[in-house]
């Protein structure tokens, strides 16, 4: 069960630039459900918000055992998805998250954290 997630995100396809973001999401897509098909994560889901004013409008959200995780964002695809989406589109970003029993775990922590 998933106790991890990456959560990758962009604002919007850089100008001139829209045909190549469009074939980069058809490509990462095919790629994580690669990913799930041989249990290297356990799902991903592809997420377009609807227009808000704010610089966050989509994002990817892989979930998986941390571990696994580490080492998808290590690996040479990963690196050559990131490097490309940062050629073609405007903040694009990758950050970790906490999830499941790992969420669980990290407000454990933070309560036991906490001044009594």
């Amino acid at each position: 069960m998933a106790d991890a997630a990456i959560l990758i995100g962009w604002k919007e396809p850089r100008a001139g630039r829209e045909a190549m973001a469009a074939e980069l999401f058809a490509e990462s897509t095919r790629y994580y459900a690669s990913l799930v098909a041989n249990g290297t994560i356990e799902s991903f889901e592809p997420v377009l918000l609807a227009r808000h004013g704010g610089d966050f409008n989509g994002f990817i959200l892989i979930r998986g055992e941390g571990a696994r995780l580490d080492a998808l964002r290590r690996s040479e695809e990963f690196i050559k998805l990131t490097v490309r989406a940062v050629v073609c589109l405007d903040g694009f970003g990758v950050i970790d998250a906490h999830v499941g029993a790992g969420l669980q775990r990290l407000m454990q922590m933070w309560t036991a954290a906490l001044p009594k």
